[in-house]
C-alpha cells in the first residue's frame, strides 16, 4: 500500500513539504487536543470572548448547487469565534479540476482547513498521503456512532477521516403514464426479477418507433461501472469488484448475475436498449427517460432537481420513482449505490478543532436547514425531508408532475453499503472489465468466456500492482 500512496505522490506533484507533519492516517489523535462541544449538529460557541479563528473552505461546490452564502451565515451565527471562508475551486463544479487545483494548493503550502471530496477515490487517496487529519477521537468524545447518525458510514481502514454531507442515492425512475396503461402499480419494495418483468410489459413498438422498457448508460469506457454490478449494490458489504483487502471480489455469484441479467434483457426479452445503440447514437440517460424512448431509467438521485423537467428537457407525463431492486424479497430493502460528499479536516490545519465543529454542524443542522440537496443525516426529520424535497422540485417546470410521495418513500429508506478503499489501479481494472463486457454483449463472446476473461484479466492487473 505504501508503494502506491507513493507513486500517487508523484503523480499529483506533491512535495515532501506537503507530507512533513502531517498524519500517517493510522492514528486517532487530532493535533488539538481540545474536543467540540457534543451536540446534535454542533452546540453554540460558549461565547463572543472566545479566540477568532478564520477557516478556509476548500470545495467544488457552487453558491447555485450548495447556497453557501446563507448556510456560513448560518453556522457563523451559531459559532460566533469562527469565520469560515469559501475557496471555490471551480466556477463550474467541475470535481476534476477541483481536485487538481486542491492538490496544487497543499503543494504550494496554502492554508488548508476544511475539505470537500466528492467521491471515495479522491477521499481515499488523500487521506492515504497524508492530507487529511483523522476525527475518530472527537467522535468518540461526541459519543456518537457514525453509522447510526448516517447513512452513508465513512470508515476508511479502521478510522474515520471524513463525514457525509450530501446524500444521493440510486433510484429507477418511471415513466407513471406508461405504468397506469400497463396495468402495473409504482412499486414500492421489488426485486431483480420483478424489474425484469415490469422492462419487458413495458416495451412495446417495433424498429425505429420501439419503446423500450429500461436503458442502462454503462458500462462506457471504463466509467458508469454501477451497470456492470449491478446485483451487487443492494447489500452492505463487497459491493464493488474487489474487496477491501485489495483481491477480486468477482467470484461473488451476483456479480456473474448481473452479466446474466444484463444479456437476458438485451437479447432474450429485447426490453432493453441495446449498448450498440448506445454507444454509436451517443444516448444520454435525460433524453431516453424525458422523450419517452424509455420507461425506466436508474439513475443517482442527483436527478431531484429535474424530474419536474427543465428547459433542456421538458416533462409531458408524469413521474413516480422506486427504490433501487433487492436480489430475493428476504433481503433488506434500502441498499443502493451513493454518492456523497466527503467533509474532512486538513492535516496540516492549525485549527482542527474548529474545522471539524463546522464538517459536523453542516453535516447536520446545516444542510438539513439551509443546503439544496438531500442530507445524509439520519436525524432529519419527515418533515424537513418533505421542505426540503417540495423546495428542490419548485425549482423544475412541473413540480405537480412528479410523484413526490413515492420520491420521499425511497429517500427514506436508502442507505449505502461500507466505502471500499479503492485501490490506485482501479481504472486498469474497470477498463479491462468494460472490454470483456463489450465483446460479450456485442455478441463476440459468449457469457462463459467473458466470465473467465474478466477473471484472469483483473487478477493480472492485482498482481503487477503488488
Amino acid at each position: 500500500m505504501k508503494k502506491k500512496f507513493a507513486s500517487n505522490c508523484v503523480a499529483l506533484g506533491l512535495t515532501l513539504s506537503l507530507l512533513a507533519g502531517c498524519t500517517s492516517g493510522g492514528g486517532t489523535e487530532p493535533a488539538s487536543g481540545n474536543s467540540p462541544a457534543p451536540s446534535e449538529g454542533g452546540a453554540k460557541s460558549s461565547g463572543a470572548a472566545a479566540e477568532q479563528v478564520t477557516l478556509k473552505f476548500h470545495t467544488h461546490g457552487t453558491e447555485a448547487q450548495y447556497n453557501w452564502n446563507a448556510t456560513i451565515a448560518a453556522f457563523k451565527e451559531a459559532h460566533p469565534n469562527i469565520n469560515v471562508e469559501l475557496v471555490l475551486l471551480s466556477e463550474k463544479g467541475d470535481t476534476n479540476e477541483a481536485t487538481q487545483k486542491l492538490d496544487l494548493a497543499a503543494a504550494s503550502g496554502e492554508q488548508l482547513d476544511i475539505l470537500m471530496f466528492s467521491d471515495p477515490a479522491s477521499y481515499a487517496q488523500r487521506v492515504g498521503l497524508g492530507m487529511v487529519a483523522p476525527i475518530t477521537t472527537y467522535i468518540k468524545e461526541e459519543g456518537f456512532t457514525v453509522s447510526e447518525e448516517y447513512k452513508i458510514d465513512t470508515l476508511l481502514n479502521g478510522e474515520y477521516f471524513a463525514l457525509p454531507g450530501k446524500f444521493n442515492p440510486w433510484y429507477v425512475m418511471l415513466n407513471k403514464d406508461h405504468l397506469d396503461a400497463a396495468g402495473l402499480k409504482v412499486p414500492t419494495d421489488w426485486t431483480w426479477d420483478e424489474f425484469v418483468q415490469y422492462a419487458k410489459a413495458l416495451t412495446t413498438g417495433e424498429g425505429a418507433s420501439k419503446r423500450y422498457g429500461t436503458y442502462f448508460h454503462g458500462p462506457q469506457n471504463g466509467g458508469w461501472m454501477e451497470f456492470l454490478r449491478l446485483t451487487m449494490a443492494n447489500r452492505a458489504d463487497n459491493t464493488d469488484f474487489l474487496k477491501a483487502d485489495g483481491t477480486s471480489n468477482l467470484d461473488d455469484p451476483m456479480f456473474k448475475k448481473t452479466l446474466e441479467l444484463r444479456l437476458k434483457m438485451e437479447r432474450e426479452d429485447a426490453s432493453a436498449t441495446p449498448y450498440a445503440d448506445m454507444l454509436s447514437q451517443k444516448l444520454h440517460y435525460r433524453t431516453q427517460f424525458f422523450n419517452q424512448s424509455a420507461s425506466m431509467v436508474m439513475i443517482g438521485s442527483w436527478m431531484n432537481s429535474e424530474l419536474g423537467g427543465t428547459e433542456q428537457n421538458p416533462l409531458n407525463f408524469h413521474v413516480a420513482i422506486a427504490p433501487y431492486p433487492k436480489n430475493s424479497s428476504s433481503d433488506q430493502i434500502g441498499y443502493t449505490p451513493v454518492t456523497t460528499d466527503f467533509m474532512a479536516v486538513a492535516a496540516k490545519s492549525k485549527h482542527k478543532k474548529e474545522a471539524y465543529q463546522f464538517i459536523r454542524w453542516y453535516t447536520t443542522e446545516g444542510l438539513s436547514k439551509y443546503g439544496r440537496n438531500i442530507p445524509s443525516w439520519s436525524k432529519v426529520s419527515e418533515g424537513d425531508l418533505d421542505k426540503i424535497v417540495t423546495s428542490i422540485l419548485s425549482g423544475t417546470k412541473k413540480p405537480e408532475n412528479v410523484d413526490k410521495a413515492s420520491l420521499i418513500h425511497v429517500l427514506k429508506n436508502s442507505k449505502s453499503g461500507k466505502i471500499i478503499p479503492p485501490v490506485t489501479y482501479q481504472a486498469e481494472v474497470y477498463k479491462a472489465l468494460n472490454e470483456q463486457y463489450e465483446l460479450m454483449i456485442l455478441g463476440s463472446q459468449d457469457l462463459e468466456t467473458t466470465f473467465a476473461s474478466m477473471k484472469t484479466a483483473v487478477q493480472e492487473i492485482i498482481d503487477s500492482n503488488k
